[in-house]
């Protein structure tokens, strides 16, 4: 038998197992792009999957190898917001606004002038 088109080479090298190989890495990637791009439909998502065939010929025969790889967009990680404290701690709360719902403040430490 003379293999002189590509894709049937590539469904037999390997005894098939590189097509699976491929067609999974491919099918994983688009099933990536698709949730992705559903949950931001204002972006544009990119993958890749590369199939490499390296070629080894030696007293006129070839033996042929293979890697796949695959690469999708790292998924945007969640963001918290902190205020910095004077004393270089994370604080939820503004520094310079006070928590209503604590309740009054104690004023018997304010000294106030009298109103006159």
């Amino acid at each position: 038998m003379h293999i002189r088109d590509a894709s049937i080479l590539l469904g037999a090298l390997e005894g098939g197992e590189l097509n699976r190989s491929v067609s999974h890495e491919l099918s994983t990637v688009l099933r990536e792009l698709h949730t992705m791009s559903t949950e931001d439909v204002k972006k544009t998502f990119k993958g890749e999957v590369d199939l490499k065939i390296i070629l080894s010929a030696e007293n006129g025969a070839v033996t042929i190898s293979s890697e796949i790889k695959s690469k999708t967009p790292k998924r945007p990680r969640a963001r918290t917001f902190y205020w910095i404290t004077e004393e270089g701690t994370l604080s939820t709360e503004h520094p310079n606004q006070h928590d209503i719902f604590k309740g009054p403040r104690d004023t018997a430490a304010r000294t106030a002038e009298p109103a006159v």
